[in-house]
C-alpha cells in the first residue's frame, strides 16, 4: 500500500508542539538553571583575572571561553560544556518516543494525517531547536557579561569566531540529542534509555580516552627509533587521531580550539590533531578566519555526519516497529 502525500505532512504541528512543550516544561527549568548557574560562575572566574591582561591579549574575549586559572579547580567554560552540552541533550531526548508508547497516544497521533517521518524529525527538529535556543541565550549572556564587565567591545572577527564556536556547540548537542533519541526508540522504558545513554556518554568522554593509548601500540607498529625517545610512530599518531576521534568530545574540542584558538603559539597547548594540520605555519602570527574554520571543518563535518547516520538508525528501527491501539 502506497501513501498519500508528502511525508512530512504534520511536521510543522508536530515541531511546534513539541517545541512549546520544551520550552514550557520543568526539566527544561532545571536543565535551563543548571547550565546559566554553571555558565556564570565559571565566567565570572574568568573575567577577574582577564580584566588585568586587556592590553597584552589581541583577543580578549575568545579567553571568556577558553580561559582556566592553572591554580584553580574552575574548568574552562569550553570544558564545562563539554560536560553540560550531552547532558541537557540526554534529558530531553530520552523519554522523546517511547513517552508516547508508555501513554497509549502513539496510535492516536498516527490515525491523524502525520506519518512517522514527520513525527520523527519533528520531535528531533523540536529538540534540537530548543537546545539551540539555550545555548544562544548562553552566549548572549557571556558575551553581554564581559561587555559590562571588562569595558572593551569584541572585534568583528571575534564575534564571527564566536559565533563559529555557537554552531559547534549546538552540532555536538545535535549528536546527543540524536543518540538518546535512538535509545528512546529501541528501549520503552523511559528509565532503561536514560540509563543506557548517559552509561554511553561516560563510557566515550571518560573511558574511551583511557582506552585509546592501551589500544594503539595493539593496532600499530611501533617505531624503535621514535620510542626510544619516548614518541609516537606515524602510523600510531594516525590510529591514535582515528581512535579518540570516535568520541564526539574529542571532535567537539577539537573543532573548537581550532575555531577560538586564533594564535596556537599561546599557552594554551593545541590538541595532537591541530599539530599536524599547523606544520608551516607562521611562528608568531594568528591564522585568519577562515582557515581556522578549515582546519575545523573535518571535525564539523564529523559531527553533522554522525548525526545524520544516527538518526537514519532510529529512522529504520522506527519504521519497523509496531503501534497497537
Amino acid at each position: 500500500m502506497r501513501r498519500e502525500g508528502s511525508p512530512f505532512t504534520g511536521l510543522g504541528a508536530v515541531f511546534l508542539k513539541e517545541y512549546a512543550d520544551h520550552l514550557g516544561s520543568a526539566r527544561m527549568r532545571v536543565l535551563e538553571w543548571l547550565v546559566v548557574l554553571s555558565g556564570i560562575g565559571v565566567v565570572a572566574v574568568a573575567i577577574i583575572t582577564l580584566r588585568e591582561t586587556v592590553t597584552r591579549d589581541q583577543f580578549l574575549f575568545l579567553n571568556l571561553f577558553l580561559y582556566q586559572r592553572e591554580d584553580s579547580a574552575v574548568p574552562s567554560l569550553l570544558s564545562l560544556l563539554s560536560i553540560l552540552i550531552p547532558l541537557v541533550a540526554i534529558g530531553l531526548g530520552f523519554d522523546a518516543v517511547n513517552s508516547e508508547f508508555n501513554r497509549r497516544t502513539m496510535s492516536r497521533i498516527l490515525a491523524q494525517p502525520i506519518y512517522r517521518d514527520a513525527l520523527l524529525l519533528g520531535k528531533f527538529l523540536a529538540g534540537l531547536c530548543t537546545l539551540g535556543t539555550g545555548l544562544t541565550a548562553l552566549w548572549l549572556l557571556v558575551v553581554g557579561t564581559g561587555l559590562l564587565t571588562m569595558g572593551v567591545p569584541p572585534s568583528g572577527e571575534e564575534v564571527a569566531r564566536s559565533l563559529a564556536f555557537l554552531l559547534v556547540a549546538i552540532a555536538f548537542a545535535g549528536v546527543w540529542l540524536a543518540i538518546a533519541m535512538l535509545f528512546s526508540v529501541i528501549f520503552r522504558s523511559a528509565a532503561t534509555s536514560a540509563l543506557c545513554a548517559l552509561g554511553l556518554w561516560l563510557f566515550l568522554t571518560l573511558v574511551w580516552p583511557i582506552l585509546v593509548p592501551v589500544l594503539v601500540p595493539m593496532v600499530a607498529t611501533p617505531d624503535p627509533l621514535a620510542a626510544r625517545f619516548g614518541l609516537l610512530s606515524d602510523s600510531q599518531v594516525e590510529w591514535y587521531l582515528g581512535l579518540s576521534r570516535v568520541s564526539p568530545a574529542s571532535l567537539f574540542a577539537d573543532a573548537s580550539l581550532a575555531v577560538l584558538q586564533p594564535d596556537p603559539n599561546m599557552t594554551r597547548i593545541p590538541t595532537l590533531g591541530m599539530l599536524g594540520q599547523l606544520q608551516g605555519m607562521v611562528r608568531g602570527a594568528a591564522l585568519p578566519l577562515n582557515q581556522s574554520l578549515l582546519l575545523a571543518w573535518p571535525q564539523i563535518t564529523a559531527l553533522i555526519a554522525a548525526v545524520i547516520v544516527v538518526f537514519a538508525i532510529t529512522y529504520v528501527i522506527f519504521q519497523r516497529q509496531e503501534v497497537r491501539a
